[in-house]
């Protein structure tokens, strides 16, 4: 159990440690910025590509929801979104999950093409008819 420190009771946490002294406070809060940036700006590199984009700028603003309130608040928020479309989706019939599912496959693979595209000059159609022909 961890007390609040103006209850008269030394801080038991680490970070609550860190924070009891003015520098220190500083420091985290500059440590947790940068870090979160760092993993946010990696997700959103990320996000184009298949893969955990998404899931790494969510981890990255878990990070700076330790020190900021504001992005306790949006990681809140985001939780509840993720978790309603998730029921929603359960809920639904098969050809609408298929549906969902498909429009997805459709979305990715359009991210996909155009970032090789964009990224590489490669066009992966292309690439694909050269070797059925």
């Amino acid at each position: 159990m961890t007390t609040k420190p103006d209850q008269g009771v030394a801080p038991s946490g680490v970070l609550d440690k860190i924070r009891a002294n003015p520098t220190g406070r500083l420091a985290l809060k500059i440590s947790i910025a940068v870090l979160g940036a760092i993993v946010v700006a990696v997700g959103i590199v990320a996000i184009p590509l298949p893969g955990p984009g998404w899931a790494i700028v969510i981890a990255g603003l878990a990070i700076w929801a330790i020190e900021f309130a504001w992005a306790k608040h949006l990681l809140e928020f985001t939780k509840k979104h993720v978790l309603s479309w998730t029921h929603w989706i359960g809920r639904q019939s098969w050809p609408v999950k298929a549906l969902v599912g498909l429009a997805t496959f459709l979305f990715v693979s359009a991210v996909v093409y155009v970032s090789f595209r964009v990224s590489f000059g490669v066009d992966l159609i292309d690439v694909a008819l050269d070797r059925l022909t």
